[in-house]
């Protein structure tokens, strides 16, 4: 036996590998592991005991390193291919303002009484019928008024019949699709 602690890790080098090897079941993941665990024992090598059993200390470090290793990766989705990651991707803050200053800027050409119609029946949620008593006016002119209002909406911020319009808020979502603000 030397004097270094060190020398004598390299003895148990094959030990080592093969119980990497039975916890990883992988040559390449259970080379990694025994690296790992030569490192932190290299590290901390003022931890161990002179007269102490040193495989037994190796073993201990590889094992509670495979199970540290393990805690963590349960927390990570591995994505090797990088489908999940371009999938994460947000879309900017300022396309939002952007959007939404085309869309005021849309809203404000619409004659009154469409803009109105859009207020009370998209963005406030208030029936067509509820629309048409504060308007004082006939619910088919309520709902004439909306309808025409969206598409001059659609003419204005040249969408197509199918293309949904991203809106950063509800009222604006709804003067734009006629449905009820959520």
């Amino acid at each position: 036996m030397t004097n270094d602690p060190r020398d004598e890790i390299v003895e148990h080098l094959g030990a080592l590998r093969a119980f990497a090897r039975s916890l990883t079941r992988n040559a390449s993941a259970a080379d990694d592991l025994v690296q790992d665990t030569v490192v932190k024992a290299w590290s901390n090598i003022d931890k161990f005991q002179a007269g102490t059993n040193m495989r037994a200390w190796l073993f201990t470090i590889l094992r509670n390193t495979f199970y540290s290793l393990r805690r963590k990766r349960s927390r990570e989705v591995e994505d090797i291919d990088g489908d999940m990651a371009a999938h994460l991707s947000e879309k900017p803050a300022h396309d939002g303002r952007l959007a939404m200053m085309d869309f005021a800027a849309a809203f404000a050409q619409l004659p009154d009484e469409q803009r109105e119609a859009l207020l009370l029946v998209g963005a406030t949620g208030f029936s067509y019928e509820e629309a048409a008593d504060m308007c004082d006016c006939a619910v088919g002119t309520i709902k004439s008024r909306a309808n025409r209002g969206r598409k001059r909406l659609a003419e204005l911020l040249h969408l197509d019949e199918n293309e949904a319009m991203e809106m950063t808020d509800a009222a604006t979502a709804a003067v734009v699709t006629g449905r009820p603000a959520a």
